[in-house]
């Protein structure tokens, strides 16, 4: 048998206020120390000088990451023009400049190229894998990978303000894979000035904000006391932008041991991703097709 790994059994969701200078892996292990948790894990990477809304989930909530991962998530960040750089942020040696500056009307209207079904190539210094290896490995190591194109979808991506000639800030709401830097990169290209990141911040993801996250400091400040577990949200705090199927407790023990069941009233429409609940407790993950719930992950909160 293999080792088990130590730690509390404890179920729930920590968003986290993630400050600049720390990466999202960091930003787990301190919670899952904090907590004297068993397991944890985080729904969507920020990098390393990215700020926001980081949700960590702990224990049973960690079942529940590729589907707040897969949802929308919201970005406010200024692009710096003049400047395109080999990490396509402020960290970067520069690659090449530009004398030329856009007004907000230019700006505005290369903006409708970049919304909806795109296509984007990620930056170089990336967590997207090359024949088994990071991208940002390759880089550090001197053999810049060649990335192909990848689908995103934009939902949203307008102007917020130009605070002077150099800068601009602006808003982007996007799935699962969208690199800001890579925005502001080809944006710098399509304007003919180029462009960097030069401050990101996310502000929401799927059903987080940042009015529910807490800071570093806080965490640190209650880390292994009593009164830390009084910052987790539920388990359930992370279904909120899927529907729900209420189900009997028959069901509820039916659908645990793998088995479709009867629901009592569902939000879903036929085929759906949906959540199974019990006396206003998640049982499971799963599809609901003809009056039934399919699971696919079961949830054990007791």
């Amino acid at each position: 048998m293999g080792r088990r790994r130590k730690g509390r059994d404890i179920s729930g969701w920590l968003v986290v206020d993630k400050p600049a200078g720390i990466g999202s892996t960091d930003v787990v292990n301190k919670v899952r120390w904090a907590f004297e948790a068993r397991k944890a894990g985080h729904a969507g990477t920020l990098d390393p000088d990215a700020t926001g809304v980081l949700a960590v989930a702990l224990g049973e909530a960690t079942k529940l990451v590729s589907s707040v991962a897969d949802a929308l998530k919201a970005y406010e960040f200024t692009v710096t023009w003049g400047a395109e750089t080999a990490t396509d942020d402020a960290s970067g040696r520069v690659l090449l400049r530009s004398d030329m500056r856009p007004d907000a009307e230019a700006i505005r209207a290369a903006l409708p190229r970049f919304t909806g079904d795109i296509e984007q190539v990620p930056p170089q210094v990336s967590a997207v894998k090359v024949d088994g290896r990071r991208a940002y490995d390759l880089a550090r190591e001197g053999a810049a990978p060649v990335l192909t194109p990848r689908p995103l979808h934009v939902d949203e991506l307008s102007l917020i303000d130009c605070p002077d000639p150099d800068t601009a800030r602006l808003r982007m709401v996007c799935g699962k894979g969208g690199y800001v830097r890579a925005i502001a990169r080809d944006l710098g290209r399509t304007l003919g000035c180029r462009g960097h990141v030069a401050v990101l911040r996310r502000v929401w993801s799927g059903p987080f904000d940042l009015d529910g996250a807490v800071t570093m400091d806080r965490i640190e400040a209650l880390a292994r006391s009593p009164e830390i577990d009084a910052l987790l949200q539920p388990v359930e705090a992370g279904l909120g932008d899927l529907p729900l199927c209420r189900v009997s407790q028959v069901a509820a023990q039916a659908i645990r041991n793998g088995n479709p069941a009867d629901v009592l009233s569902s939000e879903a429409d036929f085929g759906d991703l949906a959540w199974a609940s019990h006396g206003e407790r998640v049982v499971a993950l799963g599809h609901y097709r003809a009056g039934r719930f399919h699971p696919s992950r079961v949830l054990n909160l007791g």
